[in-house]
């Protein structure tokens, strides 16, 4: 027998429709917030992402799925969604004059790492981008958009937001750090390669000795120019008179490096202990690295498998929907076959083709989630009726079959 890959997981029944439901809910609330969907490649070069994600990111320095295609190409299978999106801004020349564009994608990324509850190796985002907009209203925009599409999940959560600085003030902030790093010993393997290549990258090691190495480190919020303070500063406010609490915590600093002044992550306590279930922020410098012109960008991205494992504990997948349809006897198939033929237009009906006892349609009709059980027995037929139950609230009553359509 033939598996799937370690890491890669079927949807099917239950799960579809509940990956169906979180993607809908995020349609909605970006649409509302005038994005439009961008549907762009699975495969790209892979030179793409180490440029924008970073060499010093875990992503490019060890779960990139890449390999060379028959013209020896070296492409990889996307591990994110941003550098693919600015590439398609940069690509159609949107940034040769500033063009504003608002997206919104969802679909499959790949990284290879160890699977575990709410992550796996091909696994599902959905994101937004935002181009041509350099106000830290539109960051703030974003974050309300989260908030929103929690608020709708009934999901619990807390915000923690950061400024990275701009290409001015991290600089300095990063000698700053530097210096602090090097007199301090005994990083990881992994703290140590971040600090070559991006050295704000070992703020967020997961390491408790290497947390304890930087407890006293040189914070980024001391070392921001006056711009800088004055949009983080606003940013707070906005959160603040919109009344969305959050924590400033200077060690986050997101996975990847393309990221400068705003920076935010959602928190869950639902899936283990403070897991981040969505995170974005600013990168106006992705665009100058991708090869476009200089220009603004921020957005954001949820981990889908994460959502659903939240909803999964609260058991909202659970939430019955559609028709039992059934008949107590084989002679009355023909006649809730006609009528389910109806029922669709309006309803999504389960319809037995067997006849059973009531308990055992009742069974059925349960493990199919239905939320109304129709049936037909002798002496419905005779007087035109139909048993109607609601399997919510177990009301049950006879309904003429000529009142039917009015009664659900």
């Amino acid at each position: 027998m033939i598996k799937a890959l370690k890491g890669m997981k079927d949807l099917y029944d239950e799960q579809a429709l509940l990956y169906e439901k979180v993607i809908k809910i995020c349609e909605e609330v970006a649409r509302n917030y005038g994005f439009d969907f961008i549907n762009f490649p699975h495969l790209e070069f892979t030179r793409l992402f180490k440029r924008s994600v970073g060499e010093s990111s875990d992503i490019v320095g060890k779960e990139m799925y890449e390999f060379k295609d028959k013209a020896e190409n070296e492409v990889c299978l996307r591990p994110e969604g941003t550098a693919g999106v600015v590439r398609s801004y940069i690509e159609a020349k949107m940034d040769k004059n500033q063009s504003v564009k608002k997206w919104f994608y969802h679909g499959s990324m790949f990284r290879y790492e160890r699977p575990q509850k709410g992550r796996l190796r091909e696994f599902h985002q959905f994101g937004v981008e935002s181009f041509g907009n350099p106000s830290v209203y539109e960051d703030a925009s974003l974050i309300l958009m989260l908030n929103e599409i929690f608020s709708r999940l009934n999901i619990v959560t807390q915000l923690k937001i950061n400024s990275l600085g701009c290409a001015t003030c991290i600089g300095v902030y990063k000698e700053k750090l530097i210096e602090y790093l090097n007199s301090k010993d005994g990083f990881c393997e992994d703290c140590l390669r971040r600090k070559r290549l991006n050295p704000i990258r070992v703020l967020d090691c997961k390491n408790e000795f290497c947390q304890e190495l930087i407890t006293n480190a040189p914070k980024m919020s001391e070392h921001l120019c006056e711009c800088c303070k004055k949009d983080y500063k606003k940013l707070q406010q906005l959160l603040q008179d919109n009344k969305i609490s959050f924590e400033c915590d200077e060690k986050l600093v997101r996975g990847l490096d393309y990221y400068s002044k705003t920076a935010f992550e959602f928190i869950s306590n639902e899936i283990g202990s403070k897991s981040a279930i969505a995170g974005g922020g600013r990168y106006d410098r992705l665009i100058e690295y991708l090869g476009g012109k200089s220009g603004y960008g921020v957005g954001f991205a949820i981990g889908i498998e994460r959502i659903m494992a939240i909803l999964e504990q609260q058991n909202l997948q659970k939430q019955r929907e559609g028709i039992y349809l059934c008949a107590l006897d084989s002679s009355y198939i023909d006649t809730i076959f006609k009528l389910a033929k109806n029922l669709r237009k309006q309803h999504k009906v389960f319809l037995s083709y067997e006849a059973k006892k009531l308990a055992k349609h009742l069974n059925q009709a349960d493990i199919s989630n239905a939320k109304i059980f129709l049936c037909i027995g002798e002496t419905e037929i005779k007087n035109q009726e139909i048993f109607y139950k609601n399997l919510e609230n177990k009301e049950n009553k006879n309904i003429k079959l000529v009142d039917l359509e009015n009664e659900l």
